[in-house]
């Protein structure tokens, strides 16, 4: 296996980029965790295969009150199902799944599910869920969060969201549990995520975790992701405040300080910021690092470009512009959206207010690692908002 290479360090204006409006960005992200309306950050931004900016703010851990580093370990939750679908499409390019396929072909558990209607009856589903559905959450399953309609109570009471469960547990519990629509015709963010964890696990006949790393992270060099922090890396995790400091309300956390049972493929993992550059690098590269290739350039392609169409979606999930592809976001047009970028662009990001873009037309990805729930939606905006201001060239 080739050396995997840190990517090469560059002035902001070879890659067109303005050391002043950085300057900008970092006093603005300064000013806040200066202030405690966020603990820390890392900032990194890549243009032309080059690191033109990686910058740690404020503090790792309030409680223990000592300065972020660049290399501290995030909790990023959503975050992980980039990684999870790009473990489905390596699949899926040995031949050994298509999208078409219905879940039920490996989960046989699903073939019996109904949807449940406004007015509480099951139905049949029209056409069965697929593993396209699962990658771009227009499956019928939702989370539990997502609402206060009968269906979100039916999954809070059955908790299929528990630590002490494998991922055949989560799944044959969400199979059980009625679907909030008929899948493929339309968008909801979801636990579609996790059942594709079970399915790597059930094609590779691997755990999530063990596939992962020997499959992705491992090849990447990304040695700090996994499902949890080991012991001797704790003194690197991150942390929140232990109070909200909009609402007051306690800052809960997943715990990642031990083994995990349940390893979830919609949320589970934890990574540092130049971990999750190397993924990022990776499908810039379009599907290669340093000669090691995990996808092909049209895999790449097929994933980052928009795979609902006309399809309803929540706006607070996927607002004008945008459509969603095999496992990201992606940008439609060029207007409508209230964050600048460029069409083909893709993005995602995690609860705890991590957040990354890959923007193919400007050469350029970016991620920033929080870990302050409520101000997550503050903090993508701003970041993207000020990295794309400062391009100038």
């Amino acid at each position: 296996m080739p050396a995997i290479e840190l990517p090469k360090v560059s002035r902001p204006e070879d890659v067109g980029l303005s050391s002043d409006r950085l300057a900008t960005l970092s006093a603005a992200i300064k000013a806040r965790t200066d202030s405690g309306h966020i603990p820390g950050a890392v900032a990194l931004i890549v243009r032309n295969d080059r690191v033109a900016y990686y910058e740690a703010f404020g503090k790792r851990d309030p409680l223990a009150d000592d300065a972020m580093k660049k290399e501290d370990i995030f909790r990023i939750y959503s975050m992980t199902k980039a990684i999870v679908s790009v473990a489905i499409m390596m699949l899926w390019e040995e031949g050994r799944v298509f999208l078409h396929d219905p879940v039920a072909k490996f989960l046989p558990e699903y073939a019996g599910q109904r949807v449940m209607m406004p007015d509480e009856a099951l139905v049949a589903p029209a056409s069965p869920m697929t593993v396209q559905d699962l990658l771009r959450h227009t499956s019928g399953i939702t989370y539990e969060f997502r609402g206060t309609r009968p269906i979100h109570k039916a999954y809070a009471d059955a908790k299929v969201f528990r630590r002490n469960q494998t991922n055949a547990d989560q799944a044959a519990a969400l199979a059980a549990l009625p679907l909030d629509f008929h899948p493929g015709t339309q968008f909801e963010y979801s636990r579609s995520t996790d059942v594709l964890g079970r399915l790597v696990e059930v094609i590779s006949g691997q755990t999530l975790g063990a596939f992962l790393k020997e499959r992705i992270l491992g090849p990447l060099g990304m040695v700090d992701t996994g499902f949890h922090v080991p012991e001797g890396d704790l003194p690197r995790l991150a942390g929140g405040h232990a109070k909200d400091p909009d609402s007051g309300a306690p800052v809960l956390l997943l715990d990642v300080t031990k083994p995990a049972m349940f390893e979830s493929g919609g949320g589970g993992l934890v990574s540092t910021t130049m971990d999750y550059a190397r993924l990022l690098q990776m499908l810039a590269n379009n599907g290669q690092l340093n000669g090691t290739r995990l996808l092909g350039r049209k895999t790449i392609e097929l994933m980052t470009n928009d795979h609902l169409g006309d399809m309803p979606r929540p706006v607070d999930m996927i607002g004008p512009g945008f459509g969603f592809g095999l496992g990201f976001a992606v940008r439609t047009h060029a207007g409508m959206g209230t964050m600048p970028g460029s069409v083909g662009q893709y993005y995602w990001g995690g609860a705890a207010g991590t957040t990354f873009w890959v923007d193919p037309a400007e050469k350029l990805f970016a991620v920033m690692m929080i870990q302050a729930p409520a101000q997550r939606d503050i903090y993508r905006v701003l970041f993207r908002d000020m990295v794309y201001a400062a391009i100038v060239d």
